[in-house]
């Protein structure tokens, strides 16, 4: 009979357990909900294959007769042969400047310092309550915050009806979702990172700049990188601060002249586009879909190179 030692119990044991849990028994639930989710996913995806191969069909006049002149031409919703999206390619991407200059150091800032310094006060717990009810106000409150803020309240200084003020509304409304994507990012630090930089002698400071945001940059790349997607298709916002929906000439003015004046952005040429009959300005809203629909996969794209490529770093 062979003898019975502890360490032969224990490991009998570990073998009853690990056996138990790499049973490979057939689980009828979790295979449906897996087969669900499978179904749920190539639904979505071919939802959205439609759209783009619809999109392209609509649009494939335009790529094929004047791809250049339609991407370089000024905005005119008179004249759908001599319409383009030059100018609002250009106010698309000033109005992401403003976004990223405005939007994200603020947001982040906010982050740091609700995660790193408020901790767990009362006004700590009601700024998170607030940013997170802000982050699911529709978009067109903030176009009215806008129009009664930046364009009425503040004319003196921005110049009203311009760029800037609709970057500064577009801001508004990405910056309770940088906050959050920014706080999330922070807390999925782990606290020992803050210990040990905070046991050699480092100060508060040097260990949230040194250890803590490199640690969360992946996360708040990507949550930075995806709100400035969403601003750079919004609509309803840049049209009440007052983005030009009909006819729009710069002539001989110079870049600061353009600024300052009246402009418009890809989500207002579309909606501008597909107000007019005729299936000549369909053709034109589905080519600047197209057109919008490739600049937010591209800043997707980014924002999946910047997570790999920290994720990697640290």
């Amino acid at each position: 009979m062979p003898l019975t030692t502890p360490s032969n119990v224990g490991a009998a044991t570990a073998r009853s357990v690990t056996g138990g849990l790499t049973k490979r028994g057939l689980d009828v639930r979790s295979k449906i909900i897996e087969v669900a989710l499978i179904a749920m996913l190539a639904l979505s995806l071919l939802v959205l294959l439609t759209l783009i191969v619809d999109l392209l069909f609509r649009s494939w006049s335009v790529w094929t007769d004047r791809p250049g002149d339609f991407l370089s031409t000024n905005l005119n919703s008179q004249s759908a042969a001599d319409a383009g999206i030059g100018q609002a390619i250009r106010g698309t991407v000033i109005l992401c400047l403003v976004v990223t200059v405005v939007a994200f150091p603020l947001g982040i800032a906010c982050a740091v310092y609700l995660e790193e310094y408020a901790g767990r006060s009362w006004f700590a717990r009601i700024t998170r309550v607030n940013v997170r009810n802000l982050a699911g106000v529709p978009s067109i409150v903030y176009g009215l915050l806008g129009l009664a803020i930046f364009v009425r309240a503040l004319s003196g200084m921005n110049g009203g009806r311009n760029v800037f003020a609709g970057g500064l509304a577009l801001s508004a409304l990405v910056l309770p979702i940088v906050v959050i994507t920014t706080s999330e990012a922070l807390r999925a630090v782990p606290r020992s990172i803050r210990e040990g930089a905070l046991g050699v002698g480092a100060t508060q400071w040097e260990t949230i700049r040194s250890h803590v945001l490199p640690s969360a940059a992946p996360g708040i790349l990507t949550g930075t990188v995806l709100s400035l997607a969403r601003a750079a298709g919004e609509a309803a916002p840049v049209l009440l601060v007052g983005a030009a929906t009909g006819l729009l000439r710069t002539g001989d003015q110079s870049l600061w002249e353009q600024v300052q004046g009246p402009f418009t952005a890809l989500p207002v040429a579309i909606f501008s586009y597909a107000r007019q009959p005729g299936d000549d300005f369909r053709s034109l809203t589905a080519a600047a879909s197209i057109v919008l629909l490739v600049a937010v996969l591209f800043m997707n794209g980014v924002a999946i190179w910047l997570r790999n490529r920290y994720e990697k770093k640290w």
